[in-house]
């Protein structure tokens, strides 16, 4: 037996009617035949609320229970009794000591997985993360609550409102506490400031429900078109512990444009370490990602560049960066990434800076630098190693310290040179003040000569030492540059293989990752089959030029012998490469996954197949056998001359022969209509055509009177196969005939909705359950009891195989006040389309007239 399903009433306070609404709900379903039982329903002395309990089923309360908790769900007797329906009021409720479970919602779980269908009610406030919320509006803390996951799952979630106003005229009037507790309840927690809190906490909650649930709704039925305006919010990270006060500000300003979006962009730059701490990314990461963001690494030497061209790639609407962390001095260096991005951003990025506890702490997004120790420290070192010396030997010729003091301010400007610019202008250094000193200072004097030994000795220390420190400055100048870049690739690729280990990154989003992190116009995975084989294009991303061989591309990086990886924009340096490598590597693997993963829903098709085949055998076999064992036996009795048949008596067997063929006839045709669709052979020919024209020719085998067609001659065109749409009307309308009780006609009604038209078939039968909608359109499944010599399954298969050869969907929903709906969706004719679509293949679209046939309607037995 599957899960229960479980429907919540949501309300804002206690009193604006869930529980009334509960047992509305309750009474409904009982009266359509279902079996329903009140579980654990409290009243509270409300009358109206008390009246609904009659005519309902209670199951036993559990024994041992004192007056006090006489309500207490007794979870036993309610598994033994195995209802259909189980009523259980106050999902959050604390259950009393010695219950199996502490809450009510893990007995409503156990229900749940017993197959029971459950009906519930919560308010807002017992929300498990809306406790402080709620603790500060109404000054209350919940000892109840309800973790949201729970209700979260729920399959239905209906809010019941009441204004304020309309909920303290209930209270004043005694309809939700007793009189004595009125004054104190309207004083307190029922304060119209309080109602109106909690019951926007509930709208914005259930708002966000069915956000969620329109999400699914669009990639179901294949919506493309937006509906509503979308907020993408790109945030800048710096590794800092203040990104996670900026992710959460991301988030809540996400969260007011309908499908906002997060996305949490580092940037590491190649060339010189920053401030950032990998596991406080790895947390930042783990945050926006429960948020319902995405997180991105991306590589660029110029951060603000490389914030705003992300930006813009993704075609983000804001920016979110914290404020400096920079010391006031440090402005002196440039104004910084915040105020260079907002400067830049241009009109139609709007760019939010956010305070936080480290302001002028420390670094905050690391400024732009070349690569090594960067241009600014190089431009100072030469001019500190050219003119440095000559500033000195004007100052030394009025102050006289004597050659040894002389040698050592030389020397400490080479050092000076060295550490600010590295080598090449510390030798800079060395060369001016070693002839400046030999020049100057070193007799004879005014001429490159040097009497004394001694001097030359000095000198040669001089120029050893400054050679010596310039050195080291560069090997660490070098290392730091190395280490930063290290870190940069390994924190990228430790991203990339956690994504792709746990299969959450598909081709496309590799090589969209590919382009944004290189900054490159557009990536795409080549393959061919040998050395002389065309290039075909196995993945694409970006929107640059398309490359037919790897020699196009500005970047190519081989991955084995018959693929590559190839980038378009720029042309990457040597140290970028190894990364790409890796990139390209990971490619491959993912387009091994994917046709792995494609290999196997092919095998699984095959085993489809077989199965079909196998029914096939079977319906041959037995539901075929049983039309032609009444036909033989009708025209054996016909031509026997041992019975005299009245005309009554032929015209019956005549009658029966008649509905044996017709019947055969029906069964045929489903059988080669699902052969066809099963080995992709039904080529629908296209044309724009009224709905009025074709379901009125689909009514021919059902009883005259039987159907109501509400078809208005406003609907658009659609884009169909008239003969295929005619064969699935058929099948549809046949089934919902036969479930149909006796006297109740079936509704074929029309509608438009936005670039789609809908036909639905609606019923007054016995309906199916949700656990069966989906079951029912598989082949050779029948509904419940129905006999097999009904039919062997297919008309519905068939006709959900027909609407999606023609670009449509079919789909079962209930029927308000009990039956079944199909729902027929179909593409609405662009105005200036083409009138047809041709097929080389012969088109599957004529048919025979209808026979009248009796149906079945399929679902797992």
């Amino acid at each position: 037996m599957g899960r229960g399903k479980l429907r919540i009433y949501l309300g804002a306070a206690p009193g604006v009617g869930k529980t009334y609404a509960m047992l509305s709900e309750a009474h409904r379903r009982v009266q359509r035949g279902t079996d329903c039982v009140v579980a654990a329903v409290e009243h509270h002395g409300r009358a109206r609320t008390e009246t609904l309990l009659h005519g309902l089923e209670q199951a036993p309360q559990a024994s041992g229970r004192d007056a006090a908790a006489r309500t207490e769900l007794d979870l036993d007797a309610v598994l033994e009794r195995a209802p259909r329906v189980a009523l259980v009021d106050d999902l959050a409720h604390t259950n009393a000591p010695g219950s199996r479970n502490a809450k009510r919602w893990q007995d409503v779980e156990e229900l749940l997985a017993a197959g029971i269908d459950v009906v519930s009610t919560v308010n807002i406030q017992h929300l498990e993360s809306l406790g402080d919320v709620v603790e500060s509006i109404t000054g209350v803390r919940q000892r109840e609550t309800v973790p949201d996951e729970v209700v979260r799952r729920a399959d239905q979630i209906e809010l019941v409102d009441m204004s304020p106003q309309a909920l303290r005229r209930r209270m004043a009037h005694g309809n939700i506490y007793q009189p004595d507790r009125v004054d104190a309840a309207l004083s307190n927690y029922f304060r119209p400031g309080n109602l109106t809190a909690l019951r926007e906490l509930a709208l914005l909650w259930v708002a966000d429900h069915a956000d969620e649930y329109l999400q699914r709704y669009r990639s179901e039925h294949r919506v493309s078109r937006i509906w509503g305006s979308r907020e993408r919010i790109v945030v800048g990270l710096t590794g800092g512990p203040e990104g996670r006060t900026l992710i959460r500000r991301a988030a809540r300003l996400a969260e007011k444009g309908a499908g906002g979006e997060v996305l949490a962009v580092y940037v590491a730059r190649s060339g010189g370490l920053t401030a950032a701490s990998p596991k406080e990314l790895t947390v930042q990461r783990t945050l926006v990602e429960d948020l319902g963001g995405t997180y991105h690494h991306v590589l660029g030497e110029d951060v603000p560049a490389a914030l705003l061209d992300f930006a813009r790639g993704v075609n983000a609407t804001q920016i979110v960066l914290g404020s400096s962390r920079r010391k006031a001095w440090q402005y002196v260096f440039g104004p910084g990434v915040g105020a260079t991005v907002a400067r830049e951003s241009g009109p139609d990025l709007d760019v939010h800076i956010v305070t936080h506890e480290e302001v002028a702490k420390g670094r905050g997004l690391p400024v732009a630098r070349g690569a090594r120790l960067g241009r600014a420290r190089r431009v100072c070192g030469w001019i500190a190693g050219i003119g440095g010396p000559l500033l000195l030997t004007l100052l030394l010729n009025t102050v006289h310290l004597g050659l040894a003091n002389d040698v050592l301010l030389y020397l400490a400007l080479t050092v000076a040179a060295a550490l600010l610019g590295g080598l090449y202008p510390a030798l800079a250094s060395a060369a001016v003040g070693s002839l400046l000193l030999n020049w100057f200072f070193t007799p004879p004097v005014d001429r490159i000569t040097i009497a004394d030994p001694r001097n030359m000795l000095a000198l040669a220390i001089f120029v050893g030492v400054a050679l010596s420190v310039a050195s080291v400055v560069d090997v660490a100048a070098r290392r730091t540059h190395q280490a930063a870049r290290l870190r940069a690739e390994a924190e990228i690729l430790s991203f990339l293989a956690g994504d792709v280990l746990r299969g959450e990154t598909s081709l496309e989003t590799l090589l969209e990752r590919v382009r944004e992190t290189f900054g490159m116009e557009s990536a795409a995975l080549l393959e061919r089959e040998d050395d002389v084989a065309p290039w075909t294009c196995a993945g694409r991303a970006g929107h640059g030029p398309p490359v037919e061989r790897p020699d196009d591309a500005d970047v190519d990086m081989p991955v084995g012998d018959h693929m590559a990886l190839a980038l378009t924009g720029r042309v990457l340096p040597a140290e970028d490469r190894r990364v790409l490598a890796a990139f390209a590597a990971q490619a491959a693997v993912v387009l091994d996954r994917r046709r792995l993963r494609e290999e196997a829903d092919r095998s699984r098709a095959l085993a489809e197949g077989n199965r079909i085949r196998t029914a096939l055998l079977a319906a041959v076999s037995h539901d075929l056998r049983t039309p032609l064992a009444g036909i033989k036996a009708a025209v054996t009795g016909l031509r026997s001359d041992d019975v005299a048949w009245t005309e009554e008596d032929r015209a019956e067997l005549l009658e029966g022969i008649e509905e044996g063929a017709d019947r055969l006839h029906h069964l045929v045709g489903n059988l080669l209509d699902m052969s066809r669709l099963q080995t992709g052979t039904v080529t629908p020919l296209i044309r724009e055509i009224d709905v009025d024209e074709v379901v009125p020719m689909a009514l021919g085998g059902v009883p005259e009177g039987s159907v109501d067609l509400d078809i208005p001659e406003t609907l658009p065109m659609v884009a169909v196969d008239a003969g295929l749409l005619e064969r699935a009307m058929a099948n549809l309308v046949e089934n919902a005939v036969k479930y149909s009780p006796g006297g109740r006609t079936v509704l074929v009604a029309g509608s438009a909705l936005a670039d789609r038209v809908e036909v639905r078939v609606v019923d007054r039968g016995p309906g199916v359950p949700d656990e069966a909608k989906d079951r029912i359109f598989e082949p050779f499944q029948r509904h419940g009891d129905a006999p097999r010599g009904t039919g062997v399954g297919l008309g519905l298969a068939v006709a959900r195989g027909f609407a999606e050869a023609m670009g449509g969907t079919l789909n079962a929903e209930d029927t308000p006040g009990g039956g079944l709906t199909m729902v027929l969706t179909l593409r609405a004719a662009a105005p200036a389309a083409p009138s047809a679509v041709s097929s080389s293949r012969e088109p599957h679209r004529s048919h025979p007239p209808r026979d009248p046939a009796t149906p079945e309607r399929q679902a797992a037995p």
